[in-house]
């Protein structure tokens, strides 16, 4: 068999990548033929990223470290003056995005757990990158999704989206998990997703701006662990994408001020197989779009763009899969979620999908010995 013919698999093995190091396998895909290879490894648990416009990638790993990645893949030392971070549990530094106007600004967004008097919590803070990129600059902790809770280290949601006009930024936070009933609490920021201007203050048009007992920064509530935001292309609808218990995890379409029904209604159980809720539904409750049990434990979300070079992927939505480990392509009418297509499946648990400028895809692979896996087209 010659090693063209060799490497013409249906369902690459990841591991087969990290092995082979910078060599390439070659998938058979309902968009075509796509190239996967390593483009940057020796990174640990790698989490946010965020391409530059000269092409250079910001990369987060969730024990604490921001670096910049080269275009060809090479991982720079660390960059200095990050907020304040607690790397337990699930937390540490969490997501990374650009501000609007980052060409001029140099601007960025950044998600952390973070210690507080009182225990750990959500933090939104914003920071300039030096010219030289070496380190960030006024580091300033925007907004803290109180109140702290003293015990456990999870569900901290921290997925960071900037809306397609540049105006606001949006921030998912989990319900933590210690008191679920968080996320139905209109004074608890808990559990939301939580919508500021690009300058960090409160919209006016915001849903609960003004109302007596309610924060004013909440956008949607009544959710678990969002992990997923994104925009998409097509409509410029908001879409999460949501961990469940055991079962139940979640595609939402985001419309302002609506309850989303965690932990009052779930289609998942607890992972000891009782009962959260007799109920899936319930009226005043926004139902998922989709719902998957068994479980895929969705983290990153993302869209193709419609200028990308795997013009099969243009509008679709990805689910970057934790549990069962992999990349889940869902092909969208509208904002109607449809088809599904399984890739780079059963291999290694895929926390982002990024894409560049030129609209090929890299993958952040979570694991100790992390990496960034590119696929373009042949």
């Amino acid at each position: 068999m010659s090693t063209r013919r060799a490497l013409l698999l249906a369902s690459p093995s990841l591991a087969t990548v990290h092995r082979a190091h910078a060599q390439s396998v070659t998938i058979q895909t309902q968009a075509g033929r796509l190239r996967v290879s390593k483009w940057c490894g020796g990174l640990s648990h790698p989490w946010g990223a965020a391409f530059l416009p000269d092409g250079r990638m910001l990369v987060t790993e969730r024990e604490g470290r921001l670096r910049l990645i080269s275009p060809d893949g090479r991982a720079g030392p660390p960059i200095s003056n990050l907020p304040p971070l607690e790397a337990a549990g699930q937390g540490g530094l969490l997501d990374v995005k650009l501000a609007a106007d980052f060409a001029s600004s140099r601007r960025i967004w950044l998600s952390t757990a973070t210690l507080v008097a009182g225990g750990a919590l959500t933090r939104l803070s914003s920071a300039r990158l030096s010219a030289d990129g070496t380190r960030l600059e006024d580091v300033t902790a925007v907004l803290d999704a109180a109140p702290a809770q003293s015990r456990g280290r999870i569900h901290y949601g921290g997925r960071i989206a900037v809306s397609p006009d540049g105006r606001h930024v949006f921030l998912t936070t989990g319900e933590r998990n210690e008191n679920r009933a968080r996320a139905q609490s209109l004074s608890d920021l808990a559990g939301k997703v939580l919508r500021l201007t690009a300058e960090g203050r409160v919209p006016a048009d915001n849903p609960f701006a003004g109302r007596a007992g309610a924060r004013p920064e909440i956008w949607s509530y009544g959710h678990r662990n969002p992990q997923g935001i994104a925009f998409s292309p097509t409509t410029g609808s908001l879409f999460v994408a949501e961990f469940g218990p055991l079962g139940g995890d979640e595609l939402n379409l985001i419309r302002p001020g609506l309850n989303y029904g965690w932990p009052v209604v779930s289609h998942g159980r607890n992972y000891d197989g009782t009962i959260i809720s007799n109920r899936a539904e319930a009226p005043g409750m926004e139902p998922p779009l989709r719902a998957w049990v068994p479980a895929i434990s969705p983290s990153g979300l993302a869209f193709g763009p419609m200028d990308g070079r795997i013009t099969g992927w243009r509008g679709s939505a990805f689910m970057c899969c934790q549990n069962t480990p992999g990349l889940l392509r869902i092909a969208m009418q509208g904002d109607r979620p449809g088809a599904e297509e399984r890739l780079l499946w059963n291999e290694h648990r895929v926390r982002l999908l990024v894409f560049n400028q030129e609209g090929s895809g890299h993958v952040l692979v979570d694991a100790d010995e992390g990496m960034i896996l590119r696929i373009e087209p042949i």
